[in-house]
């Protein structure tokens, strides 16, 4: 539990272990998280769970959960898999049922929702302003959301770590083919 507590509270900034005092952050429980999308490159999507400790903060009351980094706060998709989307959709110019198909696990889809996926939708919504991915440079709004999954997309492959033995290539490899496609 130790490798995994936070440094400080995330709510009031108090230290999880000051020096010569009590206990700032106590371990309060493990939670269960659903996590949906495929593992890695060409896995089938799947649902698992995955487990989250709590720590509560003695000064302020507050809890908070610490997450393997795949897990983002507030979404349902793996982080990967919400980079696969982008990439099928921007990138690759995948049709959004396409995507569905290949990163959601729900393999029934109601007739109202054929060839549509709200979750890849609030997604690109959400990328313009940053509250998907913090670290990726902000685009223009007036975008459209192909071009703005593909710049997702492109920027979150900058980032990845290089392919190992069988892997397939990193998908920055797949970036010029965006770039075919102007939106």
């Amino acid at each position: 539990m130790e490798a995994v507590r936070p440094a400080r509270c995330p709510e009031c900034g108090a230290a999880s272990r000051p020096v010569g005092g009590a206990l700032g952050l106590h371990g309060h429980g493990l939670r269960q998280r659903q996590v949906l999308g495929p593992l890695e490159w060409g896995d089938a999507a799947q649902a698992r769970v995955v487990a989250v400790r709590r720590f509560r903060c003695t000064a302020c009351g507050a809890t908070c959960t610490v997450c393997p980094r795949e897990v983002l706060t507030r979404r349902l998709y793996a982080a990967t898999a919400i980079g696969l989307a982008l990439a099928l959709f921007g990138l690759l110019w995948r049709p959004v049922a396409g995507v569905r198909a290949q990163v959601s696990p729900w393999r029934v889809v109601g007739p109202g929702s054929e060839g549509r996926w709200c979750a890849l939708a609030a997604w690109v919504r959400a990328l313009p302003r940053g509250g998907l991915f913090r670290a990726l440079p902000p685009c223009p709004e007036d975008w459209s959301p192909r071009r703005i999954a593909a710049r997702a997309a492109a920027a979150l492959a900058a980032r990845a770590p290089e392919a190992v033995g069988t892997s397939p290539p990193p998908l920055h490899v797949l970036a010029p083919l965006g770039a075919a496609h102007s939106a």
